[in-house]
C-alpha cells in the first residue's frame, strides 16, 4: 500500500485541520487539493495521507478517491479522504509543497492501535499537541 505525506499548511493541531475540512468541504466529509494528479494514484486508494504538522508527521486520514475537478482556484487534483483524521506516533519530518509518496512499511503505527500507543490515544488531544510540541512523543 502507498500514502502520502503533506503539509498541513497553516494548521498549529489537528482540529484546526479538521475545521478547514469541515469548512470546505462540508460537515462529515474531508480532502485535500494538490496541483497536479498523481502518477501513482491507482496505487494510493485505500492508502492514507500522513499530515505534518509542527515538522512532524501527527495524524493520517485515509484516501477514497482522487480525482481532477474545477475549483474557486483552478483546475485541481481533489483527494476525497475519510473524515477525522487518525494520530498517529509523531515522527519529525521535514516541511515540503506538494505531496511525497511514503512506502507502507515507513508509514508510522496509529497511536490508538496499541503497537505504540501505550495509553496515549487515552489523554486530551491538547496535552498531547503539548507533548508533541516538546518533542516528549
Amino acid at each position: 500500500m502507498l500514502h502520502l505525506t503533506k503539509v498541513a499548511a497553516g494548521c498549529r493541531d489537528i482540529e484546526t485541520l479538521a475545521a478547514r475540512q469541515a469548512h470546505w468541504w462540508g460537515e462529515g466529509k474531508a480532502g485535500a487539493h494538490t496541483r497536479f494528479m498523481p502518477k501513482r494514484a491507482e496505487e494510493l486508494i485505500g492508502g492514507s495521507i500522513f499530515w505534518i504538522i509542527a515538522h512532524q508527521l501527527v495524524a493520517r486520514q485515509t484516501i477514497l478517491s482522487i480525482e481532477m475537478a474545477t475549483t474557486p482556484w483552478g483546475e485541481k487534483c481533489a483527494i476525497e479522504l475519510a473524515p477525522g483524521p487518525v494520530l498517529v506516533q509523531p515522527r519529525p519530518c521535514r516541511a515540503h509543497q506538494g505531496w511525497r509518496y511514503l512506502e507502507a512499511a515507513d508509514a508510522p503505527p496509529d497511536l490508538a492501535s496499541g503497537e505504540a500507543g501505550d495509553g496515549i490515544d487515552a489523554l486530551p488531544a491538547g496535552l498531547v499537541r503539548e507533548l508533541q510540541s516538546l518533542w516528549l512523543l
